[in-house]
């Protein structure tokens, strides 16, 4: 079968290349993925396959091979949407849609997946049933996880693995770790309200820009007094806005920020405690306020036994394949499928050794393409190596 396999990945080679440039060059916003589906389906459908899609239309679900006498798969994932950015790569397959772009690394994701179920589809037979899912609006929240399990997807799942490019391992290693890979990620947005007034007069109103800096400043702080430190907890501010004028304290201004956390117990007591938080702060400045508090995702925890089939997977690419890697404090909607079944996420080294290491979400963000056929052997491998959790 790893000949098989291997034979496979060699005489489609340049198609994994061509397939991930085809889908670099024509990116889309979540929920609006419908050339990509498109792209994706019509391969599995010329390789004789049968997927179909989720119920809103873009993102697919293909089975292969039988489920086991309980009705268990083992389950591959990967996103397809892309980020609502410029791309300012000088390169033929950069983003021909402006302002749209994959620089998610998604497009990456979604070959490995595709080429991995081309090649598993076409051996003879499996060890057990194997689910690919082509999942949706990785990038919002809430995220198309959540489409996707309530969908029914999740029915029957055993365990669920993905993997994620990571630029800062170079090509032909992979990053596993038990335990937490990823970190909640929560959005807060703090409305203030005040009469306003003259600024030579703050005694005479509530002074709203006084009182949004003492949350801006305060509010972060306090907060690493009240949880563990090691539970990697950290709160910071992306948007700020109040009044136009110098001489006069605004009527109105708004905060928006995230909270993220490396602990799933701590993340259930986020939201209450950040409130009670901010009102401690704002009360004394008489400042009306509103705090609208969107909860995330929860960190993707990898639990031991898939984290352990995982290795045994990318030492398919060579036996000093497998690499450590860090927490990060990014979220990935991932871990809703956690909730589920067990499972893991690796990070796959897209890194050439040669030049920066561009960071995932910057504007010039892009891979060494080696890289895809390393992510199809780690795939394919777990359909061999991974066992159904009972």
């Amino acid at each position: 079968m790893w000949d098989l396999i291997e034979r496979w990945i060699v005489q489609h080679r340049d198609d994994m290349v061509a397939w991930r440039r085809e889908l670099h060059q024509f990116p889309e916003l979540a929920r609006a993925e419908t050339r990509t589906t498109a792209f994706i389906e019509r391969k599995l459908v010329e390789a004789g396959l049968r997927p179909r899609r989720f119920p809103g239309g873009t993102g697919l679900l293909l089975d292969l091979g039988p489920a086991d006498e309980n009705g268990r798969r083992l389950t591959l994932r990967a996103d397809i949407d892309a980020l609502p950015m410029q791309e300012l790569n000088d390169v033929p397959y950069a983003s021909t849609v402006p302002g749209v772009s994959h620089m998610c690394g998604h497009d990456v994701h979604a070959t490995i997946l595709l080429c991995a179920a081309l090649a598993l589809g076409s051996l003879p037979e499996l060890p057990h049933g194997v689910r690919c899912i082509f999942q949706p609006a990785e990038e919002v929240m809430p995220g198309g996880a959540l489409d996707v399990i309530a969908s029914g997807a999740m029915e029957g799942v055993s365990r669920i693995f993905a993997l994620h490019c990571d630029p800062r391992l170079e090509v032909g290693k992979v990053g596993i770790r038990t335990g937490p890979v990823t970190s909640a990620a929560d959005f807060v947005e703090i409305v203030f309200y005040s009469a306003g007034g003259h600024t030579s007069r703050p005694h005479l109103t509530s002074d709203l820009v006084y009182a949004m800096g003492a949350v801006i400043t305060a509010v972060p702080g306090l907060l690493t007094r009240r949880v563990d430190p090691r539970t990697s907890t950290v709160m910071a501010w992306g948007a700020v806005h109040a009044g136009d004028a110098a001489n006069a304290i605004p009527r109105e201004g708004m905060l928006r920020g995230t909270v993220r956390t490396g602990d799933h117990a701590t993340w259930s007591l986020l939201e209450p405690l950040v409130r009670e938080i901010v009102s401690s702060v704002v009360k004394p400045t008489g400042v009306d306020f509103e705090i609208r508090y969107r909860r995330g995702v929860p960190p993707v925890v990898n639990d031991v036994v898939s984290a352990q089939m995982f290795r045994h997977a990318i030492e398919r690419i060579g036996p000093d394949a497998v690499a450590s890697t860090e927490q990060s404090g990014g979220g990935e909607d991932f871990s809703w499928y956690l909730e589920h079944a067990p499972g893991a996420m690796a990070r796959l080294g897209v890194w050439s050794g040669v030049g920066p290491q561009v960071d995932l979400h910057q504007a010039t963000f892009d891979i060494d393409e080696r890289a895809i056929e390393h992510g199809v052997r780690v795939l394919t491998g777990l359909a061999f190596e991974a066992k159904l959790h009972k």
